[in-house]
């Protein structure tokens, strides 16, 4: 049974939460406050994920995750933010966190993105260097991409684009996410119309009907998301 800890000082919706991730297969632990989670977290190693609200009465979760990932802990992480909190996710993201999920949010949509990014993870740990999306596999070490076993011709943006979506799989990717990561130090500085392109050029490459992606999909007034 995976064991999650519970950053959240709101009792109705820890009540709420507790129940359906338990009933879900997940075993949850409670924080109340910053100070008690970044204790809980750097004393037991033991926790396969972490689900954060933003703002506490002490703190805020993203600074916590920006002092854990400092520290050398990797445990995944859940953000639970309002809706006019997602701004400043998008540094929680930068500084580590996993993935965020807006209130109020569906209690299945919740649990299936804890999976979803469990099951990642255990993909990241399984050692074989390959991304795999139905027919779609990508070769981290050949950097290489095959659909139905047939090599697939990207450029060097297009295919650091694809990996980044595969690596979040399922998880919603704002645009200025996205372009930070594919400048990522690499010197192509990359805008918003180019953005366009790529993910244009991708769904042609990549889609039976590019004008209706099943993968790649649009997020309107947010961004980008992977569906397998």
């Amino acid at each position: 049974m995976p064991r999650l800890l519970l950053l959240e000082d709101d009792r109705s919706l820890i009540d709420g939460l507790t129940y359906s991730l338990e009933k879900n297969g997940f075993e949850t632990e409670i924080a109340g406050t910053v100070k008690e989670a970044e204790k809980r977290v750097t004393e037991d190693t033991g926790f396969d994920l972490l689900l954060f609200d933003v703002m506490l009465p002490d703190g805020n979760g993203i600074a916590l995750c920006e002092k854990l990932r400092s520290l050398g802990i990797r445990t995944p992480i859940i953000f639970l933010t309002a809706s006019d909190e997602e701004t400043s996710v998008i540094r929680g993201l930068d500084c580590g966190g996993d993935d965020y999920i807006t209130k109020p949010f569906k209690l299945g949509e919740l649990c299936s993105r804890i999976r979803a990014l469990l099951r990642r993870l255990d993909r990241g740990n399984a050692g074989d260097n390959l991304l795999r999306s139905g027919e779609l596999v990508v070769s981290l070490a050949e950097g290489k991409v095959f659909s139905a076993g047939k090599p697939l011709e990207l450029t060097g943006s297009e295919y650091r684009l694809l990996c980044l979506l595969l690596q979040n799989s399922g998880r919603v990717l704002p645009r200025d996410l996205i372009l930070n990561r594919l400048w990522d130090g690499c010197g192509n500085f990359v805008d918003d119309n180019t953005l366009s392109v790529y993910i244009r050029r991708l769904r042609e490459k990549l889609e039976k009907d590019p004008s209706r992606p099943e993968h790649l999909k649009t997020v309107r007034g947010l961004g980008y998301r992977w569906e397998e």
